[in-house]
């Protein structure tokens, strides 16, 4: 990916793909404490008509779409005598992605992110990533096009995010090891006779961090680490045996960089997602952000464990899936995007999700995957067994 860009001396023009959510909005928190270095291009979100709206006429934006066609009529009236265009659907997801900007946040979860994501790309965008199916479903397929178009990819999760910040890519063949580090979620203590009695509210209450209902569960079950520790392969380029993860409830660290020489590089800070959308924002100079600033003595105390494999296989059915290659994480994203839906639908319990998911891996095939439509097709197939995997409840994800 490329690491190098010019300074501004011009507002950067951006799109925002999922604007409504907690990336979107922090997104536009700092936009909007820092108005004169930025113009909106299009902003999109799922169905939040009214805020996608309230924001579009508040950052002058050109376009507003929301994925859901049914919300079309809404969001045109609630648009109306602004000047903004209105649009609705899949197709219209991309071609917001598609208009003229400088820089694009891919913040739409899940695989529906993925072809937005991609038509940004191809058009040599600066990409901030924040949607890890991204990678997780298309990795080569992503990079790829990044490659091909002179697009430039920048991490926003916060522990990718961190280690791009000290990583050196003039030295890559002096990267020992990188280590993830994870908060562990709710229930990083908890046994698994009362992990099986977990509701979605517990789930979804995460110690630190403030997410959406999905990466929240994801976070609980220790998915989400799994994820990124396929998004950290191709990000970095580093095999799976040389990526570790370690728990650490504060959140202060985010990630680390261990080197040939002995020395572990590692970014530290308060946990809020404005650090890091700021990073890939302003990027390569950087801007204020209003997160509280660290003060380790306060905090007085940093802690570390390894994760437990057995209150978490989530770990060891992604380094598996990574292990595998081809279609497996592909299918391992679907599944869990389906067992996540039917948790927080109340159709199976906690621990039901890494179930469906390994099921699901060991039941769809794992093909080489050599254009969007195979990653499609195989999601697809994915989805539809990890559904039938749900007996009694048969919660449609």
């Amino acid at each position: 990916m490329a690491i190098e860009a010019a300074s501004r001396s011009t507002p950067r023009r951006i799109t925002i793909l999922g604007s409504t959510g907690s990336i979107g909005c922090n997104t536009i928190d700092l936009i909007e404490r820092n108005r004169a270095l930025f113009e909106v291009a299009a902003l999109t979100a799922n169905g939040n008509t009214d805020l996608l709206a309230a924001q579009a006429r508040r950052l002058g934006a050109r376009m507003a779409v929301t994925a859901d066609p049914n919300r079309y009529a809404a969001l045109k009236s609630a648009l109306a005598g602004s000047g903004i265009e209105a649009a609705a659907g899949p197709a219209a997801l991309v071609e917001a992605a598609s208009l003229p900007a400088d820089w694009v946040m891919a913040a739409i979860v899940g695989a529906a992110g993925l072809e937005p994501t991609l038509a940004a790309a191809r058009r040599g965008a600066i990409v901030a990533l924040a949607n890890k199916e991204c990678l997780v479903c298309a990795g080569t397929l992503m990079l790829r096009e990044v490659a091909d178009h002179g697009a430039t990819l920048l991490p926003v999760d916060s522990e990718h995010n961190a280690i791009f910040q000290v990583f050196d890519f003039a030295q890559r063949d002096k990267v020992e090891r990188i280590i993830l580090t994870a908060s562990g979620g709710p229930f990083r203590e908890m046994d698994r006779s009362a992990m099986a009695r977990v509701t979605p509210k517990q789930a979804v209450a995460h110690p630190n961090w403030d997410m959406g209902a999905k990466i929240s569960v994801d976070s609980a079950t220790m998915m989400n680490k799994g994820l990124e520790l396929i998004e950290a392969h191709y990000l970095f380029d580093m095999p799976e045996e040389r990526i570790d993860i370690l728990v650490h409830p504060q959140s202060i660290i985010h990630s680390m960089v261990a080197y040939v020489d002995g020395s572990v590089l590692a970014q530290l800070g308060t946990p809020d997602m404005r650090t890091p959308i700021a990073y890939t924002l302003a990027w390569p100079e950087r801007m204020p952000a209003p997160a509280q600033r660290l003060d380790l003595g306060a905090i007085s105390r940093l802690t570390f464990a390894p994760p437990d494999p057995d209150r978490f296989p989530a770990l060891r059915l992604a380094r598996a899936a990574l292990k595998d290659g081809g279609a497996a994480p592909t299918i391992l994203n679907a599944a869990n995007e389906v067992a996540v839906h039917a948790f927080l639908e109340g159709g199976i319990g906690f621990l039901d999700m890494p179930r469906v998911v390994e099921d699901t891996l060991e039941r769809v095939e794992k093909p080489a995957l050599n254009c969007v439509q195979d990653v499609i097709a195989v999601d697809r197939e994915a989805r539809e067994t990890a559904r039938a995997r749900l007996a009694p409840a048969r919660i449609r994800a």
